[in-house]
């Protein structure tokens, strides 16, 4: 008796190998048709059309590179932690544009505006109770509270100043667990994922910029907690104790 080989077993391993080459080659060349310099002038209006249309950009940050989505609209969520390949109860912060739309998103009247306005902003986020305004019942499901930025980046600045004070989910530009990236080749394999990869060039030389934002976690009065060194613990340290802001102990 004789048994007949599945068809793709009798294809010779050129073929297999050129035709999975081409299909590799034109994905990279369909992603490199998304990659946009920041310092174009079309740069922001093509962002913010991506983020509008519910799809996850890259973009340079204060510390590193991220990727970023509507943080209320949840088919965007759920691609984000896709593309992320990371557990929905991992939670990612939002990134707003000025200390108004920090307020609005944020439970924060205990903190004054003063002791804000020295943290942010910059490579800070504050951890706070969300507000009824994040509705997205996919975005960090498994806890009430939420990380909130404020960008001195321009060009992420510039994005949040033009989207209507909707708020960005915003995370690191990398696979869940590996290192963050510099620059845009560092995450070259998640391009054909992304609705738009926003360039600014090398974004850091030193390796202690991957470590990413400050984490510190405001949530409840006069206290505080580390959720993340990230690259500015000292000053941000130096200013709680300046605002007689006491660290709390892990029972917090």
């Amino acid at each position: 008796m004789i048994m007949k080989l599945p068809a793709l077993l009798c294809v010779p391993r050129h073929l297999l190998y050129r035709n999975n080459y081409t299909t590799f080659s034109k994905m990279l060349r369909v992603s490199q048709e998304k990659i946009y310099k920041v310092l174009e002038p079309k740069a922001i209006d093509i962002a913010r059309q991506s983020l509008l249309d519910g799809e996850v950009i890259a973009l340079p940050t204060d510390t590193v590179y991220g990727f970023a989505c509507d943080a209320n609209n949840e088919d965007a969520i759920k691609k984000l932690y896709d593309i992320k390949g990371r557990e929905s109860y991992k939670p990612v912060a939002i990134c707003v544009k000025n200390l108004e739309s920090f307020r609005r998103y944020g439970v924060s009247e205990h903190l004054n505006d003063t002791l804000l306005n020295r943290l942010l902003p910059g490579p800070v986020t504050i951890v706070i109770e969300r507000s009824i305004h994040l509705s997205n019942r996919f975005l960090n499901p498994g806890t009430t509270k939420i990380g909130i930025r404020i960008p001195m980046f321009s060009f992420i600045k510039n994005l949040c100043s033009v989207l209507d004070d909707k708020p960005l989910a915003l995370t690191s530009a990398n696979r869940s667990a590996e290192r963050s990236s510099l620059n845009i080749n560092e995450f070259e394999p998640l391009w054909p994922k992304l609705g738009g990869i926003f360039d600014a060039g090398q974004i850091g030389l030193s390796e202690d910029r991957r470590s990413g934002s400050t984490v510190i976690d405001l949530s409840q009065p006069g206290v505080y907690k580390i959720v993340r060194e990230g690259v500015a613990l000292k000053v941000t340290l130096d200013l709680l104790k300046e605002f007689n802001i006491r660290l709390i102990d892990d029972n917090f």
